[in-house]
């Protein structure tokens, strides 16, 4: 790794915060859970299956349209043990606050994390709080972790993409990092941008159900779904092909990503899964997803192919071909 210093571009989830983990994080915490590289780690324990994740929240700012800072990090760490195929159960909660954070907009961000809780079903069963002087944070932090029980025969891996798996994703792209950048730049629109912010764990429920052997699950949150499918490509040795004119993007974020120069492939999402399936039960499990409240939109975006093994491509709405790669720099800082 070239540079001496650490950027927000480390942040990113692109190519550099890859470089960044690959390269000294796991040569430091060496072992096989880590080096699966999963949403979270899993792991065996009295006989039972785990899942445990573990995030930290700092997004600006920490209200936006669709949620805050609260909700963002209890539906972040829900999200994370379900793309393990677990079912959330707890949560811990570390704050970090700045000296002269307002006490209602405390109780307003506490509030949010409870009513988030109980939507998810997860309980937040131990914390920590640090007050630090002003200026040595920006109002408030949250870290939190979660555990997670894993059902019998859920095997669920972004190594487990096979050629003619079928991707699917849950709905519009992009509406989290749109909205944190408009309402941090003061854009204002006539059809209204809100956050995805939501839990996943009940979608995902229903999904196995309809189909236990669900490959792989991811929700692409830093990066965007762009990055998420580059990793996955990576991980399964295999290529993904997908379809422009496939995957939903509202018209209001298209038409603020277009003026601003951004890719909605490369654009957080916080409430939006991808989720990678033989073709055979890709319609059964499209219609669990459908059934979902944070589901209604699901489509198939492309497949797993043979060709082009560890790459994207897509077929553009023209008739061409373009590459997707990583993400290379950042977008969007401080949107989670």
């Amino acid at each position: 790794m070239s540079n001496h210093r650490i950027l927000l571009d480390h942040g990113s989830g692109g190519r550099q915060s890859s470089n960044l983990i690959a390269e000294m994080m796991l040569p430091a915490f060496d072992n096989p859970i880590l080096a699966g590289m999963e949403d979270g780690a899993v792991f065996e324990m009295g006989g039972s299956r785990f899942a445990f994740s573990t995030d930290t929240y700092v997004v600006d700012p920490i209200f936006f349209p669709g949620g805050s800072i609260g909700d963002l990090a209890v539906n972040g760490t829900v999200n994370d043990i379900a793309m393990c195929g677990a079912e959330p159960q707890y949560i811990s909660a570390g704050l970090i606050i700045e000296e002269g954070f307002a006490m209602a907009d405390l109780r307003a961000v506490l509030a949010d994390m409870g009513r988030a809780a109980k939507n998810a079903g997860v309980q937040v069963v131990t914390g920590d709080t640090k007050v630090v002087s002003r200026g040595a944070a920006d109002k408030i932090f949250i870290n939190t972790s979660g555990i997670g029980l894993i059902g019998p025969g859920i095997h669920i891996s972004a190594a487990n993409a096979r050629p003619g798996d079928q991707i699917l994703l849950s709905g519009s792209i992009a509406d989290h990092g749109v909205t944190i950048l408009s309402k941090r730049s003061g854009f204002s629109f006539d059809a209204p941008i809100s956050s995805d912010s939501a839990p996943l764990n009940r979608m995902v429920a229903q999904m196995l159900r309809a189909c236990p052997d669900v490959h792989v699950l991811r929700d692409p949150t830093r990066g965007g779904v762009g990055t998420t499918l580059n990793e996955i490509a990576s991980s399964s040795g295999t290529g993904i092909r997908i379809y422009e004119d496939r995957i939903p993007v509202k018209q209001s974020v298209s038409g603020l990503c277009e003026l601003l120069g951004l890719d909605p492939l490369y654009v957080a999402n916080e409430g939006k899964l991808l989720a990678f399936v033989d073709s055979r039960h890709a319609g059964a499990v499209l219609s669990a997803m459908r059934a979902d409240p944070y589901g209604t939109d699901a489509v198939i975006i492309g497949e797993v192919v043979a060709d082009h093994p560890g790459r994207v491509v897509m077929e553009t709405g023209i008739g061409g071909r373009r590459i997707v790669d990583m993400l290379s720099g950042e977008q969007l800082p401080r949107i989670c």
